[in-house]
This record gives C-alpha cells, structure tokens and sequence, in this order.
C-alpha cells in the first residue's frame, strides 16, 4: 500500500500531488486541462467537422488500393485519421462516379440575375405566341380550300408571312 502512495505522489495523482489537488477530484479553484473557456491559442472553442476534397479523397483510394501486405491499410488510416467507414463510402462514391459531383459547389444555387430571367419568361412566350400562329395559319388554308370546294369564293386577303 505504501509503494501504491508513493507512486501517485510521484505522479501527482495522490493525497500529496499538485498543490491544490484532492485524490482524482479537482478542487473547487482549480482549472484543469480540459476546462471550458481555456485560454489556450491551440485548442478551438468548437471542433470544426472536417471536409474531404474529391483530389483528397481519389489519392487516399489510390494509395489504399496499392497496399497489399497485411497492415498497411490501417498504417494509412491511421496516418491519415482516418476511418474505414470513409473508405467504403469513398470507394462507393467513386464506383457510381459521384467522386467528380463532389467538386461542385453545395447549397442553394446562386440567384439568377431577374433580366435573364425576364428573357427566358419572354422567349417562352414568343414560342407559344408562334406556335398559336402557325396552328391558326393551317385552319384558314383548310377554311379557303373547304370553300373553293363549295364554290364560296372568299376574297384574298394580303397577309403577312
């Protein structure tokens, strides 16, 4: 019991530790590692997720599909930070050819400028407008030959093509 005191009091884990320590329990005054609001420059206030590039993701499957001795795809992820999850994801993604999508840009789309938009509203209109006319066209041909077969001689008229 004696060697088991003495051994936390080295490591500063006993009754004897760092000032202001009690045992495993931090003292009411006393700021640990991992306290919030730490002022410490290295660690981020909120861990970001990360975001993989499709370049990134590619060279990872690459050099995984190179290893063929036992051990050194986990030498990679490990390497790398990686998780075996993330290469049957990426290894799927590049299967269906997502992997050359993935380097579009996400999110709403960007607005269209209301111009462009007034145009194309108006092109599709002029294309309906035209398609009205044609169909109007081929009825008055029909109305003058139904006529002529009648002997109804309509007057000419002259209009505009």
């Amino acid at each position: 019991m004696l060697a088991v005191a003495e051994k936390e009091k080295r490591n500063g884990n006993g009754v004897g530790g760092a000032p202001g320590t009690e045992g495993a329990r931090r003292a009411t005054g006393v700021a640990g590692a991992g306290a919030k609001g730490s002022s410490d420059p290295e660690v981020p206030e909120k861990a970001q997720r990360r975001r993989f590039t499709p370049e990134y993701k590619l060279r990872i499957l690459e050099e995984a599909d190179r290893c063929r001795e036992s051990g050194e795809i986990g030498a990679l992820l490990r390497r790398e930070g990686l998780y075996t999850s993330n290469l049957s994801a990426w290894r799927e993604q590049r299967r269906v050819g997502a992997l050359g999508a993935l380097s579009q840009k996400r999110g709403r789309k960007a607005r269209r400028d209301p111009q462009a938009k007034r145009v194309a509203e108006l092109e599709r209109e002029i294309g309906s407008l035209r398609e009205e006319l044609r169909k109007a066209r081929v009825i008055i041909d029909v109305q003058k030959k139904v006529a002529r077969l009648l002997g109804n001689n309509l007057p000419e008229i002259d209009e505009e093509r």
